[in-house]
């Protein structure tokens, strides 16, 4: 029984990496230079993921603060083109890493092919990033 335990989590593990090593990780925001200057201090704190299959930029930025994110985000929609979808996700995102639970994921196609994002998710936790208190002005 114990070994029947361990197999299927050797396994499962191994299927875990398989999905993660598709993904080429750097943890600074390497985006476009043409993106707002006001979103340059954020580079240290992000991280860059290109992959899986075709490499598709994905640009991970964490916000530990409210004031912080609510700073950055309307920069971040002005990196956002007119046909990109901004689409809503619970915390807890693996493009975020490190336990970080809010925050925003800009996905663009592969490098050459255009700068302007596929869509963005703005990870909510209710906290940090809190839709019901800024929609209704309260701090």
């Amino acid at each position: 029984m114990k070994r029947a335990i361990v197999l299927l989590a050797v396994i499962a593990l191994g299927t875990a990496a398989s999905v993660f090593a598709d993904y080429s990780v750097r943890d600074e925001g390497m985006w476009p230079k043409s993106w707002p200057k006001e979103l340059e201090p954020l580079r240290k704190q992000a991280r860059t993921l290109v992959g899986p299959e075709e490499l598709n930029r994905h640009y991970a930025i964490p916000f530990s603060k409210r004031a912080e994110f609510e700073s950055a985000w309307p920069h971040i929609v002005k990196v956002n083109s007119k046909r990109a979808s901004i689409y809503l996700r619970r915390a807890s995102n693996s493009f975020l890493g490190g336990g970080n639970k809010a925050g925003v994921v800009v996905h663009c196609p592969p490098a050459g092919q255009a700068e302007e994002p596929m869509h963005i998710d703005l990870i909510v936790d209710g906290d940090v990033v809190d839709l019901i208190h800024r929609r209704f002005g309260r701090s």
